[in-house]
Protein backbone atom coordinates (compact mmCIF):
# COMPACT_ATOMS: atom_id res chain seq x y z
CA UNK A 1 0.00 0.00 0.00
CA UNK A 2 1.49 3.46 -0.77
CA UNK A 3 0.43 4.93 2.16
CA UNK A 4 -1.29 4.45 5.52
CA UNK A 5 -2.71 7.44 6.84
CA UNK A 6 -3.94 7.45 10.60
CA UNK A 7 -4.06 9.78 13.75
CA UNK A 8 -1.34 9.98 15.21
CA UNK A 9 -2.51 9.54 18.53
CA UNK A 10 -3.46 6.32 17.44
CA UNK A 11 -1.54 4.98 15.21
CA UNK A 12 -0.54 1.51 15.39
CA UNK A 13 1.56 -1.19 13.71
CA UNK A 14 -0.20 -4.48 13.63
CA UNK A 15 2.68 -6.63 13.59
CA UNK A 16 2.14 -7.97 17.04
CA UNK A 17 -1.57 -8.00 17.26
CA UNK A 18 -0.32 -10.86 13.96
CA UNK A 19 2.10 -12.58 16.04
CA UNK A 20 -0.35 -12.52 19.00
CA UNK A 21 -3.55 -13.75 16.95
CA UNK A 22 -0.48 -16.60 15.20
CA UNK A 23 0.17 -17.72 18.81
CA UNK A 24 -3.33 -17.86 19.78
CA UNK A 25 -4.65 -19.42 16.57
CA UNK A 26 -7.69 -21.64 18.03
CA UNK A 27 -10.39 -23.24 15.75
CA UNK A 28 -13.34 -21.57 14.62
CA UNK A 29 -15.61 -24.10 16.49
CA UNK A 30 -15.61 -21.38 19.21
CA UNK A 31 -18.44 -19.39 17.40
CA UNK A 32 -20.97 -23.10 18.02
CA UNK A 33 -22.40 -24.25 20.75
CA UNK A 34 -20.19 -27.31 21.57
CA UNK A 35 -17.33 -25.00 22.29
CA UNK A 36 -18.07 -21.53 24.19
CA UNK A 37 -15.67 -18.45 23.99
CA UNK A 38 -12.15 -19.02 25.45
CA UNK A 39 -10.35 -17.35 28.09
CA UNK A 40 -12.51 -13.86 29.68
CA UNK A 41 -15.24 -13.47 31.26
CA UNK A 42 -18.45 -13.48 30.04
CA UNK A 43 -20.90 -10.83 30.38
CA UNK A 44 -23.84 -13.63 30.26
CA UNK A 45 -24.76 -16.92 32.23
CA UNK A 46 -24.12 -20.22 30.78
CA UNK A 47 -27.48 -21.47 29.44
CA UNK A 48 -29.22 -23.82 30.39
CA UNK A 49 -31.54 -26.28 28.31
CA UNK A 50 -34.18 -24.40 29.68
CA UNK A 51 -33.12 -20.96 29.12
CA UNK A 52 -34.43 -19.34 26.13
CA UNK A 53 -31.45 -18.39 23.52
CA UNK A 54 -29.91 -15.20 24.36
CA UNK A 55 -30.68 -12.34 21.84
CA UNK A 56 -27.92 -10.67 19.30
CA UNK A 57 -28.26 -7.93 16.89
CA UNK A 58 -26.38 -7.67 13.71
CA UNK A 59 -26.37 -5.00 11.37
CA UNK A 60 -25.33 -4.48 7.87
CA UNK A 61 -25.75 -2.22 5.09
CA UNK A 62 -25.90 -2.86 1.02
CA UNK A 63 -28.60 -3.30 -1.76
CA UNK A 64 -31.32 -5.77 -1.61
CA UNK A 65 -29.08 -8.58 -2.93
CA UNK A 66 -26.21 -8.14 -0.41
CA UNK A 67 -28.22 -7.92 3.08
CA UNK A 68 -30.35 -11.17 1.63
CA UNK A 69 -26.94 -12.70 1.75
CA UNK A 70 -26.13 -11.28 5.47
CA UNK A 71 -29.45 -12.53 6.27
CA UNK A 72 -28.46 -16.27 4.84
CA UNK A 73 -25.13 -16.06 7.33
CA UNK A 74 -27.28 -15.24 10.07
CA UNK A 75 -29.44 -18.07 9.26
CA UNK A 76 -26.88 -20.14 9.33
CA UNK A 77 -25.66 -19.56 12.35
CA UNK A 78 -28.80 -19.75 14.12
CA UNK A 79 -29.03 -23.35 12.92
CA UNK A 80 -25.66 -24.06 14.41
CA UNK A 81 -26.88 -22.54 17.97
CA UNK A 82 -29.49 -23.68 20.62
CA UNK A 83 -27.95 -21.01 22.90
CA UNK A 84 -27.75 -17.39 20.84
CA UNK A 85 -30.47 -16.39 18.34
CA UNK A 86 -29.27 -13.16 16.34
CA UNK A 87 -31.44 -11.03 14.35
CA UNK A 88 -30.47 -8.43 11.50
CA UNK A 89 -30.55 -5.00 11.56
CA UNK A 90 -30.37 -3.53 8.06
CA UNK A 91 -29.66 0.25 6.90
CA UNK A 92 -29.84 1.20 3.08
CA UNK A 93 -25.55 2.78 3.27
CA UNK A 94 -22.86 3.46 5.87
CA UNK A 95 -23.83 7.13 6.73
CA UNK A 96 -27.23 5.69 8.01
CA UNK A 97 -25.31 3.02 9.83
CA UNK A 98 -22.98 5.55 11.06
CA UNK A 99 -25.56 7.65 12.09
CA UNK A 100 -27.66 5.50 14.04
CA UNK A 101 -24.82 3.96 15.99
CA UNK A 102 -23.70 7.48 16.96
CA UNK A 103 -26.98 7.76 18.50
CA UNK A 104 -26.62 5.39 20.58
CA UNK A 105 -28.56 2.60 18.54
CA UNK A 106 -25.80 0.67 17.99
CA UNK A 107 -26.71 -3.29 17.42
CA UNK A 108 -24.38 -5.36 19.53
CA UNK A 109 -22.23 -6.03 15.84
CA UNK A 110 -22.24 -4.78 12.90
CA UNK A 111 -20.77 -3.39 9.42
CA UNK A 112 -19.08 -0.49 9.25
CA UNK A 113 -16.81 1.53 6.90
CA UNK A 114 -13.22 2.47 7.32
CA UNK A 115 -13.73 6.12 6.70
CA UNK A 116 -16.18 6.04 10.22
CA UNK A 117 -13.45 4.60 12.10
CA UNK A 118 -12.60 7.76 13.73
CA UNK A 119 -16.05 8.86 14.73
CA UNK A 120 -16.50 5.75 16.16
CA UNK A 121 -13.69 5.21 18.13
CA UNK A 122 -13.87 8.80 19.33
CA UNK A 123 -17.23 8.35 20.39
CA UNK A 124 -16.30 5.40 22.57
CA UNK A 125 -18.59 3.85 20.03
CA UNK A 126 -16.36 0.34 19.88
CA UNK A 127 -15.36 -2.93 21.97
CA UNK A 128 -11.74 -3.81 20.48
CA UNK A 129 -11.92 -7.05 18.90
CA UNK A 130 -8.24 -7.98 19.00
CA UNK A 131 -8.21 -10.57 21.94
CA UNK A 132 -11.79 -11.39 21.58
CA UNK A 133 -11.19 -12.79 18.09
CA UNK A 134 -7.40 -14.54 18.62
CA UNK A 135 -9.56 -16.27 21.14
CA UNK A 136 -11.69 -17.51 18.62
CA UNK A 137 -8.78 -18.67 16.38
CA UNK A 138 -9.47 -15.78 13.38
CA UNK A 139 -5.82 -16.13 11.59
CA UNK A 140 -5.27 -12.87 11.50
CA UNK A 141 -1.93 -13.45 9.59
CA UNK A 142 -2.17 -15.62 6.50
CA UNK A 143 -6.24 -15.61 5.67
CA UNK A 144 -6.62 -12.28 5.61
CA UNK A 145 -5.57 -9.32 3.91
CA UNK A 146 -2.71 -7.68 5.71
CA UNK A 147 -3.26 -3.99 4.57
CA UNK A 148 -7.31 -4.54 4.86
CA UNK A 149 -6.12 -5.64 8.82
CA UNK A 150 -3.95 -2.97 9.43
CA UNK A 151 -6.89 -0.05 8.50
CA UNK A 152 -8.89 -0.94 11.40
CA UNK A 153 -6.33 -1.01 13.81
CA UNK A 154 -5.98 2.32 16.24
CA UNK A 155 -4.97 2.50 19.87
CA UNK A 156 -3.25 -0.44 19.85
CA UNK A 157 -5.97 -2.31 19.16
CA UNK A 158 -7.54 -4.11 16.14
CA UNK A 159 -11.15 -1.86 16.47
CA UNK A 160 -12.98 -4.11 13.73
CA UNK A 161 -12.28 -6.80 11.94
CA UNK A 162 -11.58 -6.86 8.46
CA UNK A 163 -14.53 -7.95 6.25
CA UNK A 164 -14.48 -6.49 2.50
CA UNK A 165 -12.27 -4.00 0.60
CA UNK A 166 -12.94 -2.94 -2.77
CA UNK A 167 -10.27 -0.67 -4.88
CA UNK A 168 -11.24 1.16 -7.84
CA UNK A 169 -10.71 -0.15 -10.84
CA UNK A 170 -11.16 0.45 -14.39
CA UNK A 171 -14.84 -1.39 -16.02
CA UNK A 172 -14.13 -1.76 -19.69
CA UNK A 173 -16.70 -2.72 -22.76
CA UNK A 174 -14.77 -5.36 -24.43
CA UNK A 175 -16.55 -4.48 -27.91
CA UNK A 176 -15.77 -1.38 -28.16
CA UNK A 177 -12.36 -1.49 -26.74
CA UNK A 178 -11.05 -4.68 -28.55
CA UNK A 179 -7.14 -5.27 -27.51
CA UNK A 180 -6.57 -7.72 -30.40
CA UNK A 181 -7.80 -5.36 -33.10
CA UNK A 182 -6.04 -2.69 -31.43
CA UNK A 183 -2.83 -4.73 -31.60
CA UNK A 184 -2.84 -5.60 -35.26
CA UNK A 185 -3.36 -2.11 -35.64
CA UNK A 186 -0.14 -1.68 -34.30
CA UNK A 187 -1.70 0.82 -31.55
CA UNK A 188 -0.79 1.39 -27.73
CA UNK A 189 -2.12 -1.77 -25.81
CA UNK A 190 -1.21 -3.22 -22.49
CA UNK A 191 0.76 -6.20 -22.51
CA UNK A 192 -0.68 -9.89 -22.16
CA UNK A 193 0.81 -12.20 -19.85
CA UNK A 194 1.32 -15.74 -21.25
CA UNK A 195 -2.34 -16.26 -20.43
CA UNK A 196 -3.17 -13.55 -22.08
CA UNK A 197 -4.43 -11.31 -18.99
CA UNK A 198 -3.74 -7.96 -19.22
CA UNK A 199 -3.12 -6.80 -15.34
CA UNK A 200 -1.63 -3.26 -15.86
CA UNK A 201 -1.80 -0.27 -18.52
CA UNK A 202 0.18 3.37 -18.93
CA UNK A 203 -1.97 6.03 -19.44
CA UNK A 204 -0.99 6.29 -22.68
CA UNK A 205 -2.37 2.80 -23.27
CA UNK A 206 -5.43 4.09 -21.33
CA UNK A 207 -5.90 6.70 -23.87
CA UNK A 208 -5.05 5.01 -26.99
CA UNK A 209 -8.29 2.80 -25.84
CA UNK A 210 -10.53 5.65 -25.02
CA UNK A 211 -10.00 6.85 -28.57
CA UNK A 212 -10.42 3.83 -30.19
CA UNK A 213 -13.57 3.00 -28.83
CA UNK A 214 -14.57 6.82 -30.04
CA UNK A 215 -13.88 6.35 -32.88
CA UNK A 216 -17.24 5.91 -34.79
CA UNK A 217 -20.59 7.36 -34.18
CA UNK A 218 -21.67 8.94 -30.91
CA UNK A 219 -19.85 5.70 -28.42
CA UNK A 220 -17.32 7.96 -26.57
CA UNK A 221 -14.11 6.82 -24.70
CA UNK A 222 -14.22 7.47 -21.20
CA UNK A 223 -15.70 8.89 -18.43
CA UNK A 224 -14.12 9.68 -14.93
CA UNK A 225 -15.60 11.56 -11.88
CA UNK A 226 -14.27 14.78 -11.32
CA UNK A 227 -14.66 14.07 -7.73
CA UNK A 228 -11.61 13.86 -4.80
CA UNK A 229 -11.99 9.89 -5.04
CA UNK A 230 -12.35 9.94 -9.27
CA UNK A 231 -8.87 11.58 -9.66
CA UNK A 232 -7.25 10.49 -6.33
CA UNK A 233 -5.81 7.31 -8.20
CA UNK A 234 -4.24 9.71 -11.20
CA UNK A 235 -2.58 12.15 -8.41
CA UNK A 236 -1.07 9.43 -6.57
CA UNK A 237 -0.08 7.24 -9.30
CA UNK A 238 1.35 10.34 -10.97
CA UNK A 239 3.76 11.26 -6.97
CA UNK A 240 1.64 13.75 -6.14
CA UNK A 241 -0.74 13.96 -2.70
CA UNK A 242 -4.43 14.63 -2.63
CA UNK A 243 -3.72 15.88 1.04
CA UNK A 244 -0.91 18.29 2.17
CA UNK A 245 -0.69 15.99 5.14
CA UNK A 246 -1.52 11.99 5.26
CA UNK A 247 -2.69 12.10 9.44
CA UNK A 248 -3.59 15.48 9.96
CA UNK A 249 -4.64 17.37 7.03
CA UNK A 250 -5.21 21.42 6.83
CA UNK A 251 -5.61 21.56 3.38
CA UNK A 252 -6.11 19.44 -0.28
CA UNK A 253 -2.80 19.54 -1.88
CA UNK A 254 -3.89 19.85 -5.65
CA UNK A 255 -1.49 23.18 -6.26
CA UNK A 256 1.93 20.92 -5.80
CA UNK A 257 3.58 20.90 -8.49
CA UNK A 258 3.61 16.82 -8.21
CA UNK A 259 0.15 17.25 -8.14
CA UNK A 260 -0.05 19.40 -10.70
CA UNK A 261 1.92 17.58 -13.10
CA UNK A 262 0.18 14.53 -12.59
CA UNK A 263 -3.39 16.63 -13.30
CA UNK A 264 -2.22 17.71 -16.15
CA UNK A 265 -1.00 14.85 -18.02
CA UNK A 266 -4.82 13.07 -16.67
CA UNK A 267 -6.78 15.88 -17.61
CA UNK A 268 -5.86 15.83 -21.40
CA UNK A 269 -7.45 12.74 -21.58
CA UNK A 270 -10.05 13.64 -19.06
CA UNK A 271 -10.81 17.09 -21.11
CA UNK A 272 -10.78 15.90 -24.20
CA UNK A 273 -14.33 16.33 -26.00
CA UNK A 274 -13.47 14.21 -28.69
CA UNK A 275 -13.70 10.96 -26.27
CA UNK A 276 -15.70 11.54 -23.40
CA UNK A 277 -19.84 11.72 -23.44
CA UNK A 278 -21.51 15.25 -24.49
CA UNK A 279 -23.51 17.31 -21.95
CA UNK A 280 -26.43 15.96 -24.23
CA UNK A 281 -25.69 12.55 -23.50
CA UNK A 282 -25.02 12.74 -19.44
CA UNK A 283 -28.38 14.98 -19.32
CA UNK A 284 -30.13 11.72 -20.26
CA UNK A 285 -28.18 9.35 -18.61
CA UNK A 286 -25.59 8.45 -15.89
CA UNK A 287 -22.13 7.48 -16.94
CA UNK A 288 -23.14 4.16 -15.48
CA UNK A 289 -25.91 4.04 -17.24
CA UNK A 290 -24.45 5.03 -21.06
CA UNK A 291 -21.70 2.08 -20.38
CA UNK A 292 -24.69 -0.30 -19.89
CA UNK A 293 -26.19 0.74 -23.31
CA UNK A 294 -23.14 0.39 -24.79
CA UNK A 295 -22.56 4.23 -25.51
CA UNK A 296 -19.63 4.80 -23.54
CA UNK A 297 -16.58 2.50 -23.55
CA UNK A 298 -14.73 2.91 -19.80
CA UNK A 299 -15.63 4.12 -16.53
CA UNK A 300 -14.10 3.56 -13.10
CA UNK A 301 -15.92 1.95 -10.38
CA UNK A 302 -15.86 -0.51 -7.28
CA UNK A 303 -16.66 -4.26 -7.25
CA UNK A 304 -20.28 -3.52 -6.28
CA UNK A 305 -21.02 -2.44 -9.90
CA UNK A 306 -20.77 -6.05 -10.60
CA UNK A 307 -24.32 -7.62 -10.19
CA UNK A 308 -25.75 -4.66 -11.99
CA UNK A 309 -23.56 -4.98 -15.01
CA UNK A 310 -24.25 -8.82 -15.20
CA UNK A 311 -27.89 -8.31 -15.38
CA UNK A 312 -27.30 -5.25 -18.34
CA UNK A 313 -28.47 -6.83 -21.38
CA UNK A 314 -26.07 -7.49 -24.71
CA UNK A 315 -23.01 -6.10 -22.33
CA UNK A 316 -19.79 -7.50 -22.27
CA UNK A 317 -17.25 -6.46 -19.76
CA UNK A 318 -13.98 -6.92 -18.26
CA UNK A 319 -12.09 -4.76 -15.70
CA UNK A 320 -8.45 -3.62 -15.24
CA UNK A 321 -6.50 -1.83 -12.76
CA UNK A 322 -6.00 1.92 -12.88
CA UNK A 323 -3.32 3.49 -15.26
CA UNK A 324 -0.55 4.58 -14.22
CA UNK A 325 1.37 7.11 -14.55
CA UNK A 326 4.41 6.75 -12.56
CA UNK A 327 3.47 4.01 -10.55
CA UNK A 328 0.52 1.89 -9.54
CA UNK A 329 -1.75 3.41 -7.62
CA UNK A 330 -5.68 3.57 -6.64
CA UNK A 331 -8.28 4.12 -3.73
CA UNK A 332 -10.98 2.46 -2.19
CA UNK A 333 -12.90 1.58 0.80
CA UNK A 334 -13.00 -1.10 3.78
CA UNK A 335 -15.06 -2.68 5.32
CA UNK A 336 -14.99 -4.24 8.67
CA UNK A 337 -17.20 -5.76 11.34
CA UNK A 338 -17.25 -4.56 14.83
CA UNK A 339 -18.36 -4.69 18.33
CA UNK A 340 -20.44 -2.10 20.29
CA UNK A 341 -18.68 -0.48 23.63
CA UNK A 342 -22.99 -0.96 24.88
CA UNK A 343 -23.11 -4.41 24.12
CA UNK A 344 -23.95 -7.05 26.99
CA UNK A 345 -23.53 -9.73 24.60
CA UNK A 346 -19.66 -9.49 24.12
CA UNK A 347 -18.94 -12.92 23.67
CA UNK A 348 -21.76 -13.93 21.42
CA UNK A 349 -21.47 -11.16 19.20
CA UNK A 350 -17.80 -11.58 18.98
CA UNK A 351 -18.72 -15.93 18.05
CA UNK A 352 -20.87 -14.23 15.46
CA UNK A 353 -18.08 -12.05 13.87
CA UNK A 354 -15.65 -14.75 13.97
CA UNK A 355 -18.49 -17.38 11.93
CA UNK A 356 -18.97 -14.03 9.87
CA UNK A 357 -15.37 -14.59 8.37
CA UNK A 358 -15.20 -17.75 7.94
CA UNK A 359 -14.27 -19.88 4.79
CA UNK A 360 -18.01 -20.77 4.53
CA UNK A 361 -20.28 -17.38 5.69
CA UNK A 362 -18.19 -15.01 3.76
CA UNK A 363 -18.14 -17.21 0.80
CA UNK A 364 -22.01 -16.94 0.71
CA UNK A 365 -21.89 -12.71 0.91
CA UNK A 366 -18.80 -13.36 -1.91
CA UNK A 367 -20.83 -15.09 -4.20
CA UNK A 368 -23.18 -11.99 -5.23
CA UNK A 369 -20.31 -10.16 -6.45
CA UNK A 370 -21.00 -7.30 -4.38
CA UNK A 371 -17.96 -7.23 -2.01
CA UNK A 372 -14.32 -8.31 -2.39
CA UNK A 373 -13.12 -10.99 0.43
CA UNK A 374 -10.70 -9.72 2.72
CA UNK A 375 -10.48 -13.73 3.41
CA UNK A 376 -7.65 -14.08 1.40
CA UNK A 377 -9.04 -17.80 0.98
CA UNK A 378 -12.44 -17.22 -0.59
CA UNK A 379 -10.67 -14.03 -2.33
CA UNK A 380 -8.91 -16.99 -4.07
CA UNK A 381 -11.94 -18.88 -4.66
CA UNK A 382 -14.31 -19.58 -7.59
CA UNK A 383 -16.85 -18.40 -4.72
CA UNK A 384 -15.43 -14.64 -5.55
CA UNK A 385 -13.79 -14.99 -9.26
CA UNK A 386 -16.81 -16.55 -10.71
CA UNK A 387 -14.74 -17.97 -13.43
CA UNK A 388 -18.11 -18.54 -15.69
CA UNK A 389 -18.83 -15.11 -15.05
CA UNK A 390 -17.82 -11.66 -16.19
CA UNK A 391 -15.58 -10.26 -15.49
CA UNK A 392 -13.28 -13.05 -16.50
CA UNK A 393 -10.21 -10.93 -14.53
CA UNK A 394 -11.85 -10.43 -11.49
CA UNK A 395 -7.83 -11.25 -10.10
CA UNK A 396 -7.21 -7.27 -10.61
CA UNK A 397 -9.49 -6.81 -7.45
CA UNK A 398 -7.04 -9.38 -5.34
CA UNK A 399 -4.06 -7.38 -7.27
CA UNK A 400 -5.27 -4.24 -6.93
CA UNK A 401 -6.13 -3.69 -2.89
CA UNK A 402 -1.77 -3.08 -2.40
CA UNK A 403 -2.09 -0.29 -4.02
CA UNK A 404 -4.43 1.19 -1.97
CA UNK A 405 -3.72 4.57 -0.56
CA UNK A 406 -6.00 5.34 2.65
CA UNK A 407 -7.49 8.76 3.23
CA UNK A 408 -6.81 10.02 6.42
CA UNK A 409 -10.12 10.62 8.66
CA UNK A 410 -11.74 13.76 7.98
CA UNK A 411 -15.15 14.37 10.49
CA UNK A 412 -15.98 16.86 7.88
CA UNK A 413 -15.90 14.92 4.75
CA UNK A 414 -19.09 15.67 3.73
CA UNK A 415 -18.83 19.42 3.82
CA UNK A 416 -15.26 19.36 2.16
CA UNK A 417 -17.06 17.29 -0.61
CA UNK A 418 -19.46 19.81 -0.79
CA UNK A 419 -17.06 22.64 -0.79
CA UNK A 420 -14.65 21.64 -3.70
CA UNK A 421 -16.33 19.42 -6.03
CA UNK A 422 -17.71 22.45 -8.49
CA UNK A 423 -14.30 23.43 -8.64
CA UNK A 424 -13.44 19.67 -9.64
CA UNK A 425 -16.29 19.80 -12.30
CA UNK A 426 -14.87 22.92 -13.41
CA UNK A 427 -11.64 21.24 -13.54
CA UNK A 428 -12.44 18.08 -15.61
CA UNK A 429 -15.34 19.36 -17.81
CA UNK A 430 -15.62 23.13 -17.98
CA UNK A 431 -14.68 23.80 -21.51
CA UNK A 432 -12.07 26.45 -22.96
CA UNK A 433 -8.59 26.93 -22.39
CA UNK A 434 -8.38 25.95 -18.28
CA UNK A 435 -5.79 27.69 -15.74
CA UNK A 436 -4.79 24.94 -14.34
CA UNK A 437 -2.64 26.97 -11.86
CA UNK A 438 -5.17 29.28 -10.77
CA UNK A 439 -7.92 26.30 -10.23
CA UNK A 440 -5.65 24.21 -8.14
CA UNK A 441 -4.78 27.60 -6.10
CA UNK A 442 -9.00 28.02 -5.57
CA UNK A 443 -9.99 24.07 -4.67
CA UNK A 444 -6.99 24.37 -2.07
CA UNK A 445 -8.17 27.52 -0.83
CA UNK A 446 -11.88 26.40 -0.42
CA UNK A 447 -10.53 22.94 1.37
CA UNK A 448 -9.26 25.37 3.94
CA UNK A 449 -11.94 26.35 5.10
CA UNK A 450 -13.70 23.09 6.03
CA UNK A 451 -10.38 21.69 7.09
CA UNK A 452 -8.38 24.88 8.75
CA UNK A 453 -11.14 27.18 9.36
CA UNK A 454 -9.19 29.11 11.93
CA UNK A 455 -6.48 29.71 9.74
CA UNK A 456 -8.60 31.33 6.76
CA UNK A 457 -10.50 33.78 8.97
CA UNK A 458 -9.47 37.38 8.75
CA UNK A 459 -7.15 38.36 11.23
CA UNK A 460 -8.49 40.22 13.89
CA UNK A 461 -9.30 44.11 13.55
CA UNK A 462 -7.78 46.39 16.25
CA UNK A 463 -10.98 47.63 18.06
CA UNK A 464 -12.32 50.87 16.81
CA UNK A 465 -11.37 53.69 18.55
CA UNK A 466 -14.47 55.97 20.62
CA UNK A 467 -14.24 59.59 18.87
CA UNK A 468 -12.75 62.14 20.28
CA UNK A 469 -15.74 64.47 21.49
CA UNK A 470 -15.36 67.83 20.01
CA UNK A 471 -14.63 70.67 22.36
CA UNK A 472 -17.57 72.55 22.85
CA UNK A 473 -17.78 75.63 21.12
Amino acid sequence: MLARPSSPRRSLRSSGLVACALALALSLAACTDDAEPGPGPSPTKTSKPTDKPRKITFGAYGSEEEVAAFQSVVDSFNASSTTRQVTLKSWPDHESALADVLAGNAPDAFLTSRIDLGQLVDAEALQPVSLLLDERGVDFGDRFSRDAVDAFAMDDELQCMAYSVSPMVIYYNTDLVDFDKMERRELDVPTADDEGVRDRWTLAEFEAAARFASRRGDTRGVWIDPTLQGLAPFIYSGGGQVFDDDREPTSLDFSDDNTREALDQTLRVLRDSTITPTNAQLARATPTQLFKRGELAMIAGFRNLVPELRDAEDLDFDVLPMPIIDSRATVGDINGLCISADSEVTNDAADFIAYAVSDAAIATVAATGYIVPANTQVAASDDFLAPDDEPANSAVFNASIRYMVVPPFIDQRVALVEAVTPLLERLVTAPGVLDLELTTEEIDQASRTILSPEETESPTESPTEEPTESPTE
